[in-house]
């Protein structure tokens, strides 16, 4: 099992370790690394006790996963038979997963551990959540009037955030995305590479729905509304936004882009694309179930009663969380 001392000595391994490395390339090590990686390591990273670091949706077991079944159906339109499709959850945990013990009408249901190939069958529900977030991403900060790309150096037992002397080459192609100009110390999490994981799941010829539950902002937002960006860290169950504590220990995040994943499905020839919140989604693509829940719950306090407040009330997961969809036929 990997520990701190172990990504230490990864990274002062790594070349320009000691002048700097993208964010991108420190964070890939800190999260996926085989032995020092957070999401390498065999521990408990999602669930609702203090001992995890930060819970998902599917916590909130077998609520979420029925709702999911009922969107899904519905999204696939009338007239589909779910009978024809295999659910594929891509990311899902090694002990969990959305539809794990839950009902369901589909063929089959399939989860796909990030990192493993991605073998969707011709028919499929192409489900993840939270998925894309775990993903590196990339930081700027504009400065005496030019974009910066923010790195990360070690000297020592210690690591400190640095300026890097020019754009990495993942970085330069998306250059001309970024703002003219901005307020002195703005900084931008650039989650680039969220694009070739969305590429490899859907330049597979499957037909059928695309379905990711993540937080995310559009570029504008991005760009223009968030000076400090968007990137932090979780540790048993609290955020932080130091984001070179504990490495290979705790979960580190950014919002991702929606224009950029929307433009992706698009290209890869998906029909309309929508984003809504987790609220509007169930309430628009799982009525039925959701007023069955609701009123079988009526008379209580439930615990089923509690994890759909969880899910769907704005001052928890409702907003604070999106699904993208789209159908390709």
């Amino acid at each position: 099992m990997g520990s701190s001392s172990d990504f230490f000595e990864i990274f002062a391994a790594v070349p320009n370790a000691t002048t700097g490395v993208s964010f991108a390339d420190y964070m890939q090590l800190a999260m996926y690394h085989p032995t020092a990686g957070y999401y390498t390591r065999d521990f408990q990273r999602v669930g609702r006790s203090n001992a995890a670091d930060f819970f998902t949706a599917t916590s909130f077991n077998p609520v979420f996963g029925e709702l999911v079944v009922a969107a899904s159906v519905r999204l696939l339109g009338k007239d589909a038979n779910p009978a024809d499709y295999t659910f594929v959850e891509i990311g899902a945990e090694t002990y969990g997963g959305t539809l794990r013990d839950i009902k369901h009408p589909f063929a089959a249901y399939k989860t796909i551990p990030f990192g493993k190939a991605f073998d969707i069958p011709p028919k499929s529900v192409v489900f993840s959540n939270e998925l894309f977030d775990a993903q590196p991403f990339h930081r700027v900060v504009w400065r005496e009037g030019k974009w910066r790309e923010l790195g990360v150096a070690i000297q020592g037992r210690h690591l400190r955030e640095v300026e890097l002397p020019e754009f990495t080459a993942e970085l330069v192609a998306y250059a001309d995305r970024l703002p003219k100009s901005a307020e002195e110390y703005y900084t931008i999490d650039v989650p680039i590479r969220t694009v070739p994981i969305l590429e490899r799941i859907v330049d597979q010829p499957w037909k059928g729905l695309f379905i990711a539950f993540d937080y995310g902002k559009f570029w504008v937002e991005l760009a223009q509304h968030t000076p400090r960006g968007t990137g932090r860290t979780y540790y048993r169950q609290k955020q932080d936004n130091d984001l070179l504590n504990r490495p290979g220990k705790q979960d580190i995040t950014c919002h991702i882009c929606w224009d950029w994943l929307e433009d992706g499905l698009v290209r890869a020839g998906f029909g309309e694309t929508r984003v809504e919140s987790q609220e509007a989604f169930f309430m628009h693509h799982a009525a039925d179930t959701l007023a069955a829940m609701t009123k079988a719950e009526t008379a209580t306090f439930s615990p089923r009663k509690r994890l759909l407040m969880q899910l769907l009330h704005p001052a928890n997961m409702g907003q604070k969380f999106q699904a993208l969809h789209a159908l390709r036929k």
